[in-house]
């Protein structure tokens, strides 16, 4: 599953984030979403999170 639906997220979830840093490359942070950063209902690139242990990005994967 993608990460364009905020409605899909929650705290607690389990997915993978491309970092800013990372972008270029598409490399993949895999983590457990402590915050939602983004407000908006969808996001064509992802909706935004804060990781817990603090690394923030756009998710890329649900994981299941």
């Amino acid at each position: 599953m993608t990460g364009t639906k905020r409605g899909n997220i929650k705290p607690g979830t389990k997915v993978r984030v491309v970092q800013k840093q990372d972008q270029p490359t598409g490399k993949l942070t895999e983590g457990i979403v402590l915050k939602i950063l983004t407000n908006s209902p969808n996001h064509p690139h992802g909706i935004k999170v804060m990781l817990e242990g603090g690394v923030v990005g756009r998710i890329k994967e649900i994981i299941e």
